[in-house]
Parts: structure tokens; C-alpha cells; sequence
């Protein structure tokens, strides 16, 4: 994987880090309301829930947000789209060759979708 990326497209990268990184944490912050609100269980399995989903999502978001460089940046956004936080209008400004790697990092370990409209998540992935 080339680690070049045309400036216009760094330039996008570097105003979309910001926002989509703000989208993620709230993404979190809903999951874990939603696990502090839940009545089942008692407060040890909430908490034990929400220690987990944080750990989880702690180590995702370093991967897709922490290693910011231009060097970095097609794979880092190629883990967004991966993540579902990179959506269809924020990849519409990258130019078509960006727009390629991104979506080759985003579906690897990824089956083929059988409509032919992109890939689904691996056997894997699905639990």
C-alpha cells in the first residue's frame, strides 16, 4: 500500500480526523449509556460491561485516530470506513484513487457482498 496521498486529499483528511473522531466518542459514549441505563443484571454487570466496551473501543480508536501522519493516513481512513464512521458523502471528497485504497482497506477479511454492492462482514467478524 502506497503511502502517498495527494495534498487536496491530506488536506481533506486532516479536517475529517477531527470530526469523525468527535462522531466516534459520541458513538461510545451512547454505547455506554445505553449499558448504565440497562436495568438487567446487577451494578457489578454493568460495570463490568461498560469496563469492556471501553477497553474495546479505547484500542479501536487508537488504531483508526492515534498515528496521525500523512504516511498514515489512507490506512487510517481505511479503518474508519471499516469502523462504519467514514460514511459514503465523507469519502465523496477524496479523489477516485484515495477513494480505491480506502475501500481495499476497508474490506480486507471482508467476504464479497452477493449483490455485488461492496463486502460483509467475515464469518469472523459476525460472531
Amino acid at each position: 500500500m502506497s503511502s502517498h496521498i495527494p495534498e487536496a486529499d491530506w488536506r481533506h483528511f486532516k479536517r475529517v480526523h477531527g470530526e469523525l473522531y468527535e462522531r466516534s466518542c459520541a458513538r461510545v459514549l451512547e454505547e455506554l449509556a445505553a449499558i448504565l441505563k440497562a436495568g438487567d443484571g446487577t451494578a457489578y454487570d454493568r460495570y463490568d460491561r461498560a469496563y469492556k466496551l471501553l477497553k474495546s473501543r479505547d484500542k479501536e480508536l487508537r488504531l483508526a485516530f492515534e498515528d496521525f501522519r500523512r504516511s498514515t493516513a489512507v490506512w487510517q481512513l481505511g479503518i474508519m470506513r471499516r469502523m462504519g464512521l467514514l460514511t459514503d458523502e465523507d469519502l465523496s471528497v477524496f479523489s477516485a484513487p484515495t477513494q480505491e485504497q480506502i475501500r481495499g482497506i476497508a474490506s480486507i477479511g471482508r467476504e464479497p457482498d452477493s449483490s455485488g454492492n461492496g463486502s460483509q462482514p467475515s464469518r469472523s467478524e459476525r460472531g
